[in-house]
Order: C-alpha cells, then structure tokens, then sequence
C-alpha cells in the first residue's frame, strides 16, 4: 500500500532558498551599485590629457621660479586667523596680497581658498571661514602667479609650519 506524503509548498523548499540566494543577492548588489554610481560625482577623472599636460609644465616652472627666487614662508595659526612670514633670497618678500589653495586630498567640495593681505615687511594675514582639521594639500602663489610653493600638511599644525620650495612641510 502506497501511502501519499503531502508536498511542501515551493516556498518551503530548501532546495529552492539554496539555489535562490545567490542570484537574488547578486541583483540586489548590482542594484546596490548602480544607485551609488549614479548618486556619485567623478571629480578626480579629467578627460583633456593633453590640457593636463600643459598645465603640469606650467606648475613645474612655477614651482622652480620659487627655487630660483629663494622663497620660504613660516605659517601660524592662531583659531581662524593665519599669520604668515615671507622671505626672498634678497630678504622679507613685498606683495600686494598672496593666495593660499587648500586641496582636501580625497574630497574636492571641501577645497579652500585664503587671501592674504601684506601688513608689510614680509608678514602677511589671512582668515579662514571655516575651521579645518586633518591633512591638506597646499599651494601658496603670488598675485601674479609666477611662482608657489606647495606641498602636504596636517592642519592646523601645532606652532609653526614652514613651507619652502622643496615641497615639504616642516612644523
């Protein structure tokens, strides 16, 4: 005599959940991914090489303008407000006014600019809007843009921050 056991409904197979899983959740990541990558900006891809290119030429002889011309700056802060010291090889620096980029190193809407007005003989002042912490990218220029000085700090740097055209940053 044949006895009939009653079948499980499909949602109660085993077999069914471990044969599921793993298409299930590789749409659900791929869906996952696609609404990061369409919520995302791509702000460090650029698509003019050859423009790049150029520009780094520019920044290259900038930056050996500032070698040639003796340049240092010694950089205090003091809450919101920035003092900072510069020198020439023929000794302390006379511009109308000097510009600082700050440069977040993974977040471009977070990138900062400083002007600094000259209170004469090479000292030079400037305020922040907003505080800042943590490590930064710097690029001091002139007001014609002939020359900088840059590099790589942790701000705000704890007594002072001396910027030379080497590129480092010593605090």
């Amino acid at each position: 005599m044949k006895q009939e056991v009653p079948v499980a409904p499909w949602y109660r197979q085993p077999w069914f959940w471990f044969l599921t899983v793993a298409p299930l959740s590789a749409i659900t990541f791929s869906m996952f991914m696609l609404v990061v990558a369409s919520n995302m900006d791509d702000t460090m891809v650029t698509d003019d090489y050859s423009k790049e290119g150029r520009g780094i030429n520019l920044e290259i002889a900038r930056d050996q303008t500032a070698k040639d011309m003796g340049l240092s700056a010694d950089m205090v802060f003091e809450d919101r407000s920035i003092l900072l010291n510069v020198k020439t090889q023929q000794g302390p620096a006379d511009f109308p006014y000097l510009v600082l980029n700050l440069f977040h190193p993974t977040l471009s809407q977070k990138d900062r600019t400083i002007q600094f007005r000259s209170d004469g003989n090479g000292h030079y002042t400037g305020t922040m809007l907003q505080d800042i912490d943590g490590r930064w990218y710097y690029d001091l220029r002139g007001p014609d843009n002939q020359w900088r000085l840059k590099g790589e700090a942790w701000l705000p740097a704890k007594g002072n921050l001396h910027m030379g055209p080497e590129g480092s940053a010593k605090g």
